[in-house]
C-alpha cells in the first residue's frame, strides 16, 4: 500500500484504540520508526503531517538527519545506547529512549551541546526479565530515575519498555501494566514525568488501553523490514 494509505490505517487504529479506552486521540503521540528506511520515505511521511521519527542506529540515522535538516522534524533515538555513541546522540537527537544506566545518562548530559535545549530522556525498564532485552530492573527504576532527573542538560520525560511477546500463558498486557505502575511510583515520588513509551505495530491497542502516551510504529507505516530488523 502507499505510505499515505498505511499512515491513514495506523491513524484509524490509534483513534479507535483511544475511543475504546475513553481517551482523547491527542493524548497519544505517534512515533514513526524509520530505521532501515530511506530519507525519501521519511520526507514523504513528513509531508503527510508526521513530525516525530525514531531511529535505532546512529550511523544510519546521521545522514538522514543531515539530508532532511530543512524539515522541522523531531528525532528520537530508540535503540540501546553504547558509550561510544553518546556524543553523536547528544548532538543530533531530540530524544533518547533507551537509557538504562546512569553512566550513559551522565555521558549524554556532559556531551549535550550548550546551544541545544535539554535532551529528552526515557528510561528503559526491562519489565519482561529477559536477559536478551535491555533495560534496568524494575526495582532499580525509581532510584535511577531520581539520579537522571538531577543531571544537567537532560529532561527525564518518562519510561519505556519492550515487553516479551504475549503467549497463552502470559498476559501480553502485563508488562505494560507494570510499567504504568512504575510510572505512577516515580510521579508519586515527585518526578513529574509525562511519557509512557510503550506499544508497537502489533500491540498498540493493548498499550493504549494500559496508558501509553507514545507508541513506536514502524512496519505498519513503512512496510516490512529485513528479517534481521525487529518489527516495531
Amino acid at each position: 500500500m502507499p505510505l499515505r494509505t498505511q499512515l491513514a490505517v495506523v491513524e484509524s487504529r490509534l483513534a479507535a484504540a483511544c475511543l475504546a479506552a475513553g481517551r482523547r486521540r491527542a493524548s497519544v503521540q505517534l512515533l514513526a520508526v524509520s530505521k532501515t528506511k530511506p530519507a525519501s520515505d521519511i520526507a514523504a511521511v513528513a509531508a503527510l503531517g508526521q513530525q516525530a521519527f525514531g531511529e535505532n542506529y546512529v550511523q544510519e540515522a546521521l545522514p538522514k538527519i543531515a539530508s532532511l535538516a530543512a524539515l522541522v522534524l523531531e528525532w528520537h533515538h530508540i535503540g540501546p545506547i553504547q558509550s561510544n555513541k553518546t556524543a553523536e546522540i547528544a548532538a543530533h537527537f531530540n530524544w533518547a529512549h533507551g537509557v538504562e544506566r546512569l553512566k550513559i545518562a551522565q555521558r549524554l548530559a556532559a556531551q549535550r551541546p550548550a546551544d541545544l535545549p535539554p535532551l529528552q530522556i526515557c528510561l528503559q525498564v526491562n519489565v519482561s526479565g529477559e536477559g536478551s532485552k535491555s533495560g534496568c530492573a524494575p526495582d532499580e527504576t525509581l532510584a535511577l530515575a531520581k539520579a537522571i532527573s538531577a543531571l544537567p542538560n537532560l529532561k527525564l520525560r518518562g519510561l519505556m519498555c519492550l515487553p516479551a511477546p504475549g503467549t497463552t500463558e502470559v498476559d501480553p498486557r502485563a508488562g505494560f501494566r507494570q510499567l504504568r505502575q512504575l510510572f505512577k511510583l516515580c510521579n508519586n515520588a515527585g518526578l513529574q514525568m509525562d511519557t509512557l513509551s510503550m506499544g508497537m505495530s502489533d500491540d498498540l491497542e493493548a498499550a493504549i488501553a494500559e496508558g501509553s502516551t507514545l507508541v513506536r510504529v514502524g512496519s505498519a507505516i513503512f512496510g516490512s523490514r529485513p528479517a534481521a530488523a525487529s518489527l516495531l
